[in-house]
């Protein structure tokens, strides 16, 4: 019997099917069909840094009323009252998911300073989160900062969350680091249990008849996987620290090849927006069936299996493959 039992931030987890943060977990009953379709454990939709600062504004305002201060600050967040929840409300919402599943609840914040973050991320504890999601979503857009300063704010602030909180905690990570490995590295010293591969951020087109940015969010499809994929076959091995892939895992398949590549488990979130949370259970059943159609016994063994470390021709995931790409290419062309 195929047994698809997988660990991720000292947690036992029944599958390597995770829900990522998304507004699917805003509402318990949603939570408990996630729990219902298979899914092992569910991240919790992020609390902005932005958002524990609104809130400290807010009351900061009604203890300085008359003084011009607050006006002109809030105008640099967007409207937060129609975005989201407050800190509090979110603190809630982890408790009453908490009571409506057995499957662990892991919190998310999403920041980049350590404003606010070591409180909460106390506070997240408190509520009965079971572990930490620190979603590092930093477009570094000033030229006068440093990618080694970037780095090293992020490592610091992944240790002072880590010294402070009794839960584990991963890093959901960006791919546009230039020395991935190594910052990887310093963040599972820094105290950092998982990191999560990777972020996907908003891309603004532009309405050439509106004349306006649209920052409208689009859906993952399967495509988005290859950049994941790779980067978990790389760091696989390499760094103390549970792989979590996530972007671009749409089915069973998807899963099967998540796995392979080194991480413990895949997070989902587009596939279910757009087909259901039901899709949970197809996509086990496909994972499941497939593993025993080529008699992978187990989830855990399995695990890596497709690394660089393991694989024959370790450079197909480095440059060589890149020309080797190319010159497939140019024997396609007429």
């Amino acid at each position: 019997m195929t047994d698809l039992t997988t660990h991720y931030l000292g947690l036992e987890l029944k599958n390597p099917l995770v829900a990522a943060s998304s507004a699917l977990s805003k509402k318990n009953q949603t939570v408990k069909k996630m729990e219902d379709a298979g899914i092992s454990a569910v991240v919790m939709y992020s609390l902005f840094e932005e958002q524990i600062t609104h809130d400290s504004l807010a009351f900061n305002y009604y203890m300085e009323r008359g003084t011009e201060r607050f006006a002109e600050s809030l105008d640099y967040f967007p409207n937060l009252d129609k975005y989201n929840v407050g800190p509090d409300e979110y603190l809630e919402r982890i408790r009453k998911n908490k009571e409506a599943v057995d499957i662990p609840v892991i919190g998310s914040l999403n920041g980049v300073s350590n404003s606010g973050w070591i409180e909460y991320a106390q506070k997240m504890a408190q509520a009965g989160a079971d572990a930490l999601e620190l979603n590092t979503y930093y477009l570094s857009t000033n030229p006068e900062i440093s990618a080694s300063q970037v780095e090293d704010n992020t490592v610091a602030l992944v240790q002072a969350v880590c010294s402070n909180v009794d839960i584990p905690v991963a890093v959901k990570l960006s791919p546009f680091f230039s020395a991935l490995p190594n910052l990887a590295v310093r963040l599972a010293e820094a105290g950092a249990k998982g990191l999560v591969i990777f972020n996907r951020f908003i891309q603004p087109d532009i309405d050439i008849e509106k004349m306006e940015v649209d920052s409208t969010l689009k859906l993952s499809t399967s495509d988005e996987l290859l950049l994941p994929l790779r980067w978990a076959a790389i760091l696989y091995g390499c760094v103390e620290a549970d792989l979590a892939l996530t972007s671009g895992v749409h089915t069973g398949v998807d899963l099967v090849k998540a796995v392979m590549a080194g991480a413990s488990v895949a997070m989902v979130a587009s596939e279910f927006v757009a087909n259901g949370v039901e899709r949970a259970t197809d996509m086990l059943a496909e994972m499941e069936n497939w593993m025993s159609a080529y008699e992978h016994v187990s989830v855990e063994k399995m695990c890596g299996s497709m690394s660089q470390r393991n694989v024959e021709n370790p450079a197909a995931f480095e440059r060589a493959n890149y020309m080797k790409a190319l010159q497939s290419y140019d024997n396609r062309l007429p």
